[in-house]
């Protein structure tokens, strides 16, 4: 005889109970809140429209930096990057002296819901756009987890499911394509009405967001596709938390051309070449479409210099929104103060940083750049299909809010 599942699990210092009735969590990648407005203004998103008027629509902050990564993470952890450890895509790994992808489950530093709820004995499914962040959140979770990137390699060993391609019905999408982010949600769809998961989590890619502005036609017809999805899903009972990794904004001056500020070459002409090291933490393997640009870097500067001193100085170029060290930004952003360097760098709305000029490719950029990563990224939203009464409107919530409100309100 198996024991029956426990009532509720305790997770990073939260307690989350178990699901009555399937839910499914979605991270739209890149997804600005006016996206959302303009489609629905333009009516072509019923479902989401309908949902704003009868469920529970909010507004919330990600975490900063406003990367992939650390967003996910914290969703699936309900925490932020000071417990679980992920704050970047890329960071430099200081005692090993490499710079290197946070893609390996070695980085984080606190278990995830996802499989708290596994262990607890709920059936889960995860399905991620890119393969980069499949084995973080799948970490020590038993159940379905594969990529759209990499789906035709998904084994029953691996991934907990084969065939994927044939389930789903699609080709292997291109990983430079809205056909990625839409073969996440057409085989979330397929896998609820085969198997029915007690909880999915869906990530998308922001390849679209990067691309299209809020209102365009481009924009419009995604959030058409993940529309129909949605309602599908809807239509199946399903609890449904929508929420985003991060915003999106055009980083170009008044000419159209990307407004960047390159931290390398400029601490260069002032302490000497590479005697400060700069990483961008937005750099992932996927930098067609933003050139490997964002309004977030960390700086480790040579032992003899005043981190004060860097402060002060580069504040006043124009485009820097704020500059802090080490401490004051763990403490301001929740990150892990061994994980940033000596200093925290974030540009203004329109403005992105680099590391040298020539070490940034924007060849492949075919429309104006478009990105994140700093604080005018912060805001998501955080909607539910589920009206949820007595919540406290004062409160500030977060994306990583998402597993919550699905499983402690929305039942």
């Amino acid at each position: 005889m198996t024991s029956s599942p426990t009532p509720a699990v305790h997770v990073n210092g939260r307690t989350y109970q178990l699901p009555r009735t399937p839910t499914v969590v979605v991270c739209v990648d890149g997804c600005e809140p006016d996206y959302l407005a303009q489609a629905v203004a333009s009516g072509q998103m019923p479902w989401l429209k309908r949902t704003l008027a009868q469920g529970t629509a909010l507004v919330a902050d990600c975490v900063v930096p406003t990367f992939t990564n650390p967003n996910n993470l914290s969703i699936v952890t309900g925490a932020p990057p000071s417990v679980h450890g992920i704050c970047g895509n890329y960071l430099y790994d200081v005692a090993n002296n490499v710079e290197v992808m946070m893609n390996d489950p070695k980085w984080l530093r606190a278990p995830t819901l996802l499989a708290a709820l596994s262990d607890a004995g709920m059936s889960l499914a995860v399905v991620t756009a890119k393969d980069k962040l499949r084995t973080l959140l799948g970490h020590q979770m038993r159940g379905i987890c594969f990529s759209a990137e990499k789906a035709d390699q998904a084994t029953l060993q691996h991934n907990g499911i084969d065939n994927v391609l044939a389930l789903v019905g699609q080709p292997l999408p291109s990983v430079y394509s809205a056909d990625l982010s839409e073969f996440v949600f057409a085989a979330g769809v397929k896998l609820m009405q085969t198997c029915r998961p007690d909880v999915m989590y869906l990530s998308t890619t922001d390849y679209i967001q990067h691309k299209h502005a809020p209102g365009t036609a481009g924009a419009n017809a995604f959030y058409t596709m993940m529309d129909g999805y949605l309602a599908a899903l809807d239509a199946m009972g399903c609890v449904i938390a929508l929420t985003a990794d991060h915003g999106m904004n055009a980083k170009v001056g008044m000419d159209g051309k990307p407004d960047v500020i390159y931290l390398q070459d400029w601490f260069d002409a002032w302490l000497g070449t590479a005697a400060a090291r700069v990483i961008l933490p937005i750099t992932d393997p996927y930098v067609v479409h933003h050139g490997a640009l964002g309004s977030f870097a960390t700086v480790y500067l040579p032992a003899d210099t005043d981190a004060a001193s860097a402060c002060a100085r580069l504040q006043a170029v124009l485009g820097i929104e704020l500059v802090l060290p080490r401490a004051q930004a763990a403490e301001r952003f929740e990150l892990p103060a061994d994980r940033i360097g000596d200093l925290v760098v974030v540009s203004e709305r329109f403005t992105v940083l680099g590391t040298s000029a020539a070490r940034h490719d924007l060849s492949s950029l075919e429309v104006p750049l478009r990105s994140h990563g700093g604080i005018s990224e912060q805001r998501v939203p955080l909607i539910l299909n589920r009206p949820l009464l007595r919540l406290d409107a004062s409160h500030r919530f977060r994306n990583f809010d998402a597993f919550d409100l699905a499983l402690n309100h929305a039942q």
